[in-house]
């Protein structure tokens, strides 16, 4: 018993130290400046130019869908959000399905209801936020868009050997095109 523990414990630290190492800042991978809403601003502009800025919200347009950016700098949180089509007729099966694409397939992106609308919603920290993890999430909620009543699915690591793959990778290629990474 001793030695599983010490073994439990050795794997554990070494689980940390990796973990703790994989963050630390590296020439590849310099340390990111916080996340800003001035920053989300810049890095949304080298997709769409002609994005519009509101207040604290971003509207702009990937591949023909819309797509709203709030971010609230003192709640330190930030939302995208693509329209769906309105939730007065979704039934308890469309609910189920959408809750269960949350769970396994929708990713990072989600399905949300609000003000009458179903949703794709990516919701993350503000602050901690990083440039990739931004344009990750941009394409998954496009992705839960494109691909509601079909796969519902956020496009990235699907498993088998289909096309969803690609065509996640397309798009996140795409807006990481004219991105200093």
């Amino acid at each position: 018993m001793a030695r599983f523990l010490l073994a439990l414990i050795l794997i554990l630290f070494g689980t940390l130290s990796a973990a703790q190492e994989s963050e630390t800042p590296t020439p590849e991978r310099p340390t990111e400046p916080p996340m800003t809403l001035e920053r989300l601003a810049s890095i949304i502009l080298v997709i769409d130019e002609e994005a519009q800025l509101r207040g604290a919200t971003i509207q702009f347009t990937v591949q023909d869908i819309p797509v709203m950016v709030v971010a609230d700098p003192r709640a330190d949180r930030m939302r995208a959000m693509v329209p769906i089509r309105s939730a007065d007729s979704l039934d308890a099966g469309e609910l189920m399905r959408l809750m269960q694409a949350n769970f396994d397939s929708a990713l990072d992106a989600r399905y949300a209801v609000a003000q009458g609308r179903l949703w794709g919603v990516f919701i993350h920290p503000l602050s901690p936020l990083e440039q990739d993890q931004f344009l990750s999430g941009i394409a998954q909620t496009v992705n839960v868009a494109r691909t509601y009543g079909q796969t519902y699915s956020g496009g990235a690591q699907v498993f088998g050997g289909g096309d969803s793959n690609g065509i996640y990778q397309d798009l996140l290629d795409e807006l990481r095109k004219g991105q200093a990474l």
